[in-house]
């Protein structure tokens, strides 16, 4: 059986844990914590560290993806986490502006990590919105070459094709 390990990345609140969640046939190793806004009230969950999942692609492929932190201020996890990825994929909000500001930021990261093949998964999206679509390219500077593929983080079979379109990459760049 052949191990393929992926990256998810991206930005706070991307929805990382979410999409690894949809698709794991296991349980996922989650190290959520608990975060505050500014007034000191709830502010929902964080990764602090990893999420760790799993998915058989066919009887002879399976897939171990590690969600990384969102914040800058984890980055040591980053590198900790792409060490052996044979693609990542990054994870945006595309109606988050302060997110797509951080996605560039982790895209140069990650390419300075590895020379690995990635997708760009664009959460909220719908597959014939091909303004919202344009409009995160655009914004996050990718190349034509770089699939950006729209994605419900909730939704299994959508965040499915995602996994699959960066696995064609990573055969792809396998020649």
């Amino acid at each position: 059986m052949q191990s393929v390990k992926v990256v998810v990345t991206g930005p706070f609140n991307a929805g990382k844990t979410t999409f690894i969640k949809a698709v794991s046939e296991i349980t996922v190793l989650s190290t959520e914590r608990q975060v505050s806004d500014a007034s000191g009230e709830g502010g929902g969950e964080t990764t602090v560290a990893m999420d760790f999942g799993r998915i058989t692609i066919s009887d002879d492929v399976v897939l171990y993806l590690f969600g990384t932190p969102g914040q800058e201020r984890f980055s040591f996890m980053w590198e900790t986490l792409s060490e052996g990825m044979l693609g990542f994929v990054l994870l945006v909000d595309a109606d988050d502006e302060e997110s797509l500001d951080s996605a560039s930021n982790m895209i140069e990261f990650f390419k300075g990590m590895s020379d690995v093949p990635f997708v760009v998964a664009a959460n909220k999206v719908e597959a014939d919105d091909t303004d919202s679509i344009q409009r995160v390219r655009s914004r996050l500077s990718l190349e034509d070459a770089v699939p950006l593929l729209p994605v419900d983080a909730r939704n299994r079979d959508s965040v499915k094709a995602v996994l699959l379109g960066l696995l064609y990459e990573i055969l792809e760049s396998m020649g």
